[in-house]
């Protein structure tokens, strides 16, 4: 007997069948989702749609071949990396303020820079390393860390969603990117 599909293998199936219908599908089950990711990065109601048209097309372009364990995370992916160019470059031709500096340079201390490795064994090294990390945490400080360094979340915001004051969200996250800083230079990626 046939094990029943997901609604996300299904939206899947319809990207291998390259039927149109597969944006229209992902667009109503993750639009929402992706337009936070987008919208906490980017300023612009009308880039974050961009964006968001970017991602389909990114997607459409990618699967097949791909076959995403997770369509979510996929996805997610997607939207915050071209979100990140898109803001990376609109910052370049006018330097602006805003969120996205301030998490970057947050954790620029202990992250190493991954664009100019030689090779992907640094970013491959750094992603395992990252996860285990992540998988380590207890639930909220798991949450604090990536409400701010994955969602782009202001201390406020986070402070307010996890009822936490915000010297605490600043406390939990300055000793979290102290111990990630540590287990990078413990395995040598730092």
């Amino acid at each position: 007997m046939e094990q029943e599909k997901t609604v996300d293998e299904r939206i899947i199936d319809l990207y291998f069948d390259r039927s149109e219908e597969a944006i229209t599908e992902t667009a109503a089950r993750y639009g929402g989702y992706l337009e936070k990711i987008a919208g906490s990065i980017l300023s612009c109601d009308e880039d974050t749609e961009e964006c968001l048209s970017d991602t389909y097309l990114r997607v459409w372009e990618s699967i097949p071949p791909n076959r995403p364990g997770s369509l979510k995370a996929y996805l997610a992916r997607i939207a915050r990396n071209l979100a990140i160019h898109r803001y990376e470059k609109e910052r370049a031709e006018k330097r602006g303020g805003g969120e996205v500096p301030l998490v970057l340079s947050e954790l620029a201390e202990c992250v190493p820079d991954t664009a100019s490795a030689e090779d992907g064994y640094s970013k491959n090294a750094l992603t395992d390393a990252l996860n285990r990390f992540l998988g380590g945490l207890p639930r909220e400080k798991r949450i604090v860390f990536l409400r701010r360094y994955w969602y782009n979340a202001s201390i406020a915001e986070i402070a307010r969603n996890m009822e936490l004051s915000e010297a605490k969200v600043k406390s939990i996250l300055h000793r979290l990117r102290g111990e990630l800083k540590r287990l990078l230079e413990e395995e040598g990626i730092l």
